[in-house]
């Protein structure tokens, strides 16, 4: 085949594949919505929410069907989503829901940098209800909703994650390579230049809690996530920052490891020393040089 003729049908191929998915577009929207229950998912903060309370100020909600941290291509197809996560919640509410616990999500997300909610559907049927999951295995995608004014919430379209599919930009980009997809598999690490993640958790004690919320709130603008007697949650661009009551002022940072063990050894031997023990693999540390920081075992 001459090249003008092997690249006029790959220009109509491309065509009729893009009408294609148009049309697929229109029979979503044209398929019955059905209404869902209310569902209740537990949250890394300890607490709990409603599918309802995910719409927050939006009226259409989109729920990423993630297999949890056991499953490096979900974690690759998150990865993406939060580099996209500011753009997507200017059109539409946007959660990422996994079957772990509220308090594995919450290391993992510190350690990868997510910044987009995350709710556990532990306890819940809503997977299996939206078909997500079946005779006990978890299966990738996606599911979007839309409530209306008496709040009654209705299921709207789904679509299934895979490599070669549309929400992950990492497959179409290799297609375009001569080797293409193959020989490819994520990894989860991220820093692979060190045996040390940095989280995006920031820890301030502070003598004057009230006020210095005030101010990281109304004059820096930092969102204020949560709150209990000890500490304060606010997010800022990605960053976590925990306001907590103390007799100084200090920062902390987070640092994440996959052998505690040996990362505690290294630091001990390096100058480093405890300064509090919430756990055998959950240790505050000060070094030699003025930082401070937490070091946990990463999920």
């Amino acid at each position: 085949m001459e090249t003008k003729d092997l690249l006029a049908e790959i220009e109509a191929l491309e065509k009729e594949i893009h009408d294609k998915k148009n049309r697929l577009v229109e029979l979503r929207k044209s398929a019955p919505h059905v209404e869902v229950e209310n569902y209740i998912f537990k949250v890394p903060s300890g607490g709990e929410v409603s599918l309802l309370e995910l719409f927050a100020d939006k009226d259409e909600l989109i729920i990423i069907q993630n297999m949890g941290k056991s499953c490096s291509y979900c974690t690759m197809w998150a990865d993406g989503f939060n580099g996209v996560y500011h753009h997507i919640v200017e059109k539409a509410a946007f959660v990422v829901a996994t079957p772990d616990s509220p308090a594995v999500q919450d290391a993992f997300a510190a350690e990868r940098r997510w910044h987009f909610p995350m709710v556990s559907t532990m306890g819940t049927s809503f997977k299996e209800d939206l078909g997500f999951e079946k005779d006990g295995y978890q299966h990738p995608g996606v599911s979007t909703f839309q409530k209306d004014k008496e709040g009654r919430i209705f299921h709207i379209a789904d679509a299934p994650f895979g490599p070669g599919d549309d929400f992950c930009s990492v497959w179409p980009l290799f297609d375009l390579l001569p080797s293409g997809q193959k020989g490819y598999h994520p990894k989860r690490k991220i820093n692979k230049e060190s045996d040390f993640d940095l989280t995006n958790n920031i820890a301030i004690r502070v003598q004057n809690q009230p006020e210095a919320i005030n101010f990281y709130t109304n004059i820096l603008g930092m969102t204020k996530a949560w709150s209990n007697e000890d500490e304060t949650k606010l997010t800022f661009g990605g960053q976590n920052f925990y306001i907590e009551k103390s007799n100084g002022n200090k920062i902390f940072f987070e640092l994440a490891v996959k052998d505690f063990k040996n990362a505690k050894e290294t630091l001990l031997t390096h100058g480093c020393v405890v300064t509090k023990e919430y756990n055998e693999k959950s240790l505050m540390f000060a070094d030699p040089y003025g930082l401070n920081f937490h070091l946990f075992e990463r999920a």
